[in-house]
């Protein structure tokens, strides 16, 4: 039997979920990757081999809608970033939220992770780009295994389902991907964007005044609360509901969320997204994001051409050596430039 577009994003989103619960054995640290270098063209190749390939849209979190508002950061971050994110003026915001995978027909109730794509015009005309997912860390610690877990999901077409085989072999030589397989078996979808938690999932480095650096994660977490789906809520709810649920709860007053930085401590990560901090990590609320308006996206909206290039900062954030994060430039490059061209 043919896999349907939400059989295939369920499969790329339920991979980590299903090494948790299958007879794969144990994963030996110093196992070999299946490979450790990879192209941008590699990774889209991958993605459109798993997905499909949807002619002039996003070949990942291709399902979303468009949102504004605006942010307004506290002054007291200015002791850790010099950016005039942090001014304490308003800073209007563009924003898109989104579900992961590569096919436009994902259920909102499937286990694709829920997206916040951010654009800020900082005075002056600059820009700051953040995008984070509903996960404190990430699926693959390298752009490679990333690809490699791609590859691993992609349907066989005899059966419409991916090779256990292949996801046993993906597992037994990528012991980075055993961390969100563990995380991901306590947690289900979100009920609604403006109910969920976006994390960073990458270190930044904030810049003071002086120049000196400070290692940051952050998360914007909701005023209304996080709130994850029932079994019983995820078997009912209608095929799409994110999108209307949104735009409806903009309609009745703003949907916001409080900006928490987290501070690194000498030793903490910086370069693996697949690894978390302690919770016990000095944190501060940073800034308010607040979201009055939402609209379906379609050609002609505020968000639909963006690119929200986690690489786009402005002074006083960048970015540290945190492969993941380095290479997601030129892979939404890739994408970018085939959808604008309408492949």
């Amino acid at each position: 039997m043919k896999s349907s577009p939400f059989d295939r994003n369920a499969q790329f989103a339920l991979l980590i979920l299903a090494l948790a619960a299958s007879s794969v054995p144990r994963l030996v640290l110093g196992a070999p990757a299946a490979s450790t270098e990879v192209t941008a063209p590699q990774v889209i190749d991958a993605f459109e081999g798993t997905f499909g390939v949807h002619p002039g849209q996003r070949r990942n979190h291709i399902k979303g809608l468009c949102a504004a508002g605006e942010f307004v950061g506290s002054t007291d971050t200015a002791a850790l970033s010099r950016s005039t994110l942090f001014s304490g003026k308003t800073i209007p915001v563009i924003a898109r939220f989104s579900l992961g995978g590569g096919s436009p027909e994902v259920p909102d109730a499937g286990p694709a992770p829920r997206g916040m794509a951010l654009e800020f015009h900082l005075p002056g005309g600059a820009l700051q780009h953040i995008t984070m997912i509903n996960s404190p860390i990430f699926a693959a610690a390298s752009p490679a295994s990333f690809r490699d877990l791609l590859i691993a999901a992609k349907p066989d077409p005899k059966t419409g389902q991916p090779d256990p085989e292949k996801l046993k072999a993906y597992a037994a030589t990528h012991p980075d991907s055993m961390a969100l397989t563990e995380l991901s078996s306590h947690h289900t979808p979100t009920a609604n964007y403006f109910q969920t938690t976006f994390f960073s999932v990458h270190t930044f480095k904030f810049i003071d005044a002086k120049g000196t650096e400070h290692p940051v994660r952050w998360r914007f977490v909701p005023r209304d609360g996080t709130k994850e789906m029932t079994a019983a809520e995820m078997k009912a709810a209608p095929h799409d509901f994110l999108e209307k649920n949104f735009i409806e709860r903009t309609l009745k007053a703003p949907a916001v969320w409080d900006m928490i930085v987290y501070v690194g401590e000498p030793g903490d990560p910086q370069d693996n997204p697949t690894l978390a901090w302690p919770e016990t990590r000095k944190h501060f609320t940073a800034g308010t994001l607040t979201i009055t308006q939402a609209t379906p996206q379609q050609k002609g909206m505020a968000c639909e051409p963006i690119n929200f290039n986690p690489l786009v900062m402005a002074d006083g954030i960048a970015p540290t050596n945190d492969p993941v994060l380095l290479f997601r430039s030129p892979a939404y490059a890739v994408s970018f430039a085939k959808r604008r061209s309408g492949q």
